[in-house]
């Protein structure tokens, strides 16, 4: 079986071509090519993304995307099996690209198509390099625009223990980078500055939330380190922004490997697994790996390129829905809401 995964959920026009011998298993499926093209450059001007700049670069990206993904994988459209393509959540009109090539493509070559939940294909990243790691687990998915905790009791089976309130944890890493001075995106700039400053310089607050509550808020938090910056700022205070960063990083992976970890005891799992954007955090990865050896719990993650959107991704849940003859219907719409059932 030969997979073309299609993503183009947010800025980044993603096509890759995933194999597999036809097994229920991570170890059947190999990663022939994984083509991205990102817009970070371009949105980077305005401090954000901007919907209608990309849906526009989607659809002069996405042809020579396709091409290139195909050629790096040695296969051409008469050798695919079936096409995925994310069909949520993200914004509408980017969705829309991706998911009309995809159908496109699926009614010219008279093959299947899939269509796959972006949160799911984040959860699923983890199956590409880690070809040992099978269900039960709980994954941490985090990302600009989630933060979500998941019990995957089986392939297509799952769990949502807690989701974002309000800002998720990316967002606010982008919206505290503004304020700090640091580059689009926030993430990135936040966790390498954060290596040059103090962790403990200023404890902003952590919202667990009500007792039990796996539910993530980060508007607070995102809200006091704005309110910490002016108030220096206004008594004419310097600002050491690497302190400030590595306080507000701490606050932030504090609340996720708590309410993580609890939700790995509250399963019994002995494995945890991270995702999304968020989860190429060096700190996030450091700390919860270091609280979860000492309860005896595993912590994969996968590399960088397979945290930020990606193609990959797509074509890896493709192949399990495949597997377990699950296709969708080419009249599935973009849903940009799209929650994880």
């Amino acid at each position: 079986m030969i997979i073309l995964g299609i993503e183009s959920s947010c800025d980044e026009t993603a096509v890759a071509v995933l194999e597999g011998t036809g097994d229920l298993s991570p170890a059947a499926i190999k990663l022939r090519s994984n083509v991205i093209a990102s817009q970070i450059a371009l949105h980077r001007e305005f401090g954000g993304v901007v919907p209608e700049v990309a849906s526009r670069c989607h659809v002069e990206a996405i042809i020579p995307v396709i091409d290139k993904a195909l050629g790096e994988a040695g296969v051409s459209l008469q050798d695919i099996t079936a096409v995925a393509a994310t069909h949520g959540p993200g914004l509408v009109g980017a969705v829309l690209v991706g998911l009309s090539a995809a159908k496109a493509l699926a009614l010219a070559c008279g093959i299947p198509f899939i269509g796959v939940n972006h949160i799911e294909a984040h959860i699923y990243a983890n199956f590409i390099e880690h070809s040992d790691l099978a269900p039960p687990f709980v994954c941490l998915v985090v990302s600009g625009g989630h933060s979500d905790l998941v019990y995957l009791a089986d392939y297509g089976d799952y769990e949502v223990m807690g989701m974002t309130r309000d800002d998720a944890a990316g967002e606010a890493f982008d919206k505290v980078a503004r304020t700090l001075g640091l580059s689009y995106p926030g993430g990135p700039a936040i966790d390498r500055v954060s290596r040059e400053g103090d962790f403990e310089a200023v404890h902003f607050p952590r919202a667990f939330l009500e007792e039990g509550s796996y539910d993530f808020s980060f508007s607070g938090l995102k809200t006091a380190v704005v309110n910490h910056v002016r108030k220096a700022q206004d008594a004419g205070r310097e600002v050491f922004v690497p302190d400030i960063a590595a306080s507000f990083q701490e606050a932030v992976v504090d609340v996720l490997a708590e309410k993580t970890l609890r939700a790995a005891s509250e399963k019994d799992v002995a494995t945890v697994a991270l995702a999304g954007g968020v989860a190429a955090n060096s700190r996030l990865r450091q700390e919860l790996s270091g609280r979860a050896q000492r309860k005896g719990i595993e912590v994969v993650y996968p590399s960088p390129i397979l945290c930020t959107d990606n193609a990959a991704m797509v074509a890896c849940v493709g192949y399990f829905q495949l597997v377990s003859g699950r296709t969708s219907s080419l009249d599935l719409p973009a849903v940009p809401n799209l929650h994880l059932e």
